[in-house]
């Protein structure tokens, strides 16, 4: 993820949330913004939690 603009990366992943139906998507999206939250400012963690925590929510949806 070397080079990646954290904030249009998050802004992709928001829009695509929803339409993510495949487990493979949701768990990369999950790792990439983990990742992500590990070496970004603090100032954006709160959002890359907020992703996260709606990502592994839609994974449950699915797994339901």
């Amino acid at each position: 993820m070397q080079g990646v603009n954290p904030y249009a990366y998050m802004q992709l992943v928001a829009e695509q949330i929803d339409s993510m139906s495949s487990r493979a998507d949701i768990e990369t999206a999950l790792t990439e913004l983990e990742y992500l939250f590990d070496v970004t400012d603090p100032e954006i963690q709160d959002i890359a939690s907020d992703l996260i925590a709606r990502l592994r929510a839609r994974l449950n949806s699915i797994d339901a």
